[in-house]
């Protein structure tokens, strides 16, 4: 299984509230996330967009798994986590209808890159 990660430009925030807050408004960029759950309202966004009222975890980069992945490929996202996992490299994962995204710290950005690379992966700066 060959893919190609592009990096997205920027660094992004992971950001928590209580389930019951209402969508922020202010939140927006090339790339977002918003999840509800019973528990917890997650946004993934640019940092500079990250809700002020939230538990903010900073300092993520992303990478895109470039093109379309059928549901019938299965252990996609798990090849792109095994050596990251295996470096001891936390990971934030995301999926969307067609694709997958990784977050990595920014610190371990660069470590992450190098692994996947290893494991076989193209990546687009």
């Amino acid at each position: 299984m060959s893919h190609t990660l592009q990096v997205l430009p920027g660094t992004y925030a992971v950001c928590r509230l209580p389930a019951s807050h209402p969508l922020p408004t202010q939140i927006g960029g090339a790339f977002l996330s918003v999840t509800r759950t019973p528990f917890e309202l997650s946004v993934v966004c640019e940092s500079e967009f990250a809700p002020p009222d939230a538990r903010v975890e900073d300092g993520w980069r992303a990478l895109h798994l470039e093109g379309s992945i059928d549901f019938s490929e299965t252990g996609v996202l798990a090849s792109l986590l095994r050596p990251l996992a295996d470096a001891h490299i936390g990971i934030f994962a995301l999926s969307t209808f067609d694709t997958d995204y990784l977050l990595v710290s920014a610190a371990r950005f660069e470590a992450a890159i190098e692994r996947l690379e290893d494991a076989g992966y193209r990546v687009l700066l």
